[in-house]
């Protein structure tokens, strides 16, 4: 057995007590009756725009990819970063460290114990 092919007309939807859909939005050809200000960004010459030299990236990373890197606890992280002694950023209720930060701690905290 075969279902039965809809078609796209307004007739597939004439049932009784069944409105029929809604048209979305305005249509194509009012939109485009309207002129374009010089000034607004659709009326921009289409291609990318001049960007300046991006900057060096910062890679950061989360508290436990930090102390895996470190092979320590989160928490130990967590209280290096409290006592200001690890820089990162605080993104909503997590900590983020830039990975520089954790190259710079690292190459500070040796010791020569000869």
């Amino acid at each position: 057995m075969t279902m039965p092919q809809r078609t796209a007309t307004a007739t597939a939807y004439a049932r009784p007590g069944v409105p029929a859909p809604r048209q979305v939005g305005r249509p194509m050809a009012a939109t485009m009756a309207r002129p374009i200000a010089p000034a607004h960004p659709a009326a921009m010459p289409v291609g990318r725009p001049a960007v300046p030299a991006p900057r060096a990236s910062v890679t950061f990373l989360t508290v436990a990819e930090v102390a895996s890197m470190m092979r320590v606890s989160k928490m130990t992280v967590y209280r290096l970063v409290h006592a200001g002694e690890l820089a990162a950023v605080r993104v909503g209720r997590s900590f983020r460290v830039p990975e520089r930060a954790v190259q710079d701690y690292l190459r500070d905290a040796y010791t020569d114990i000869a």
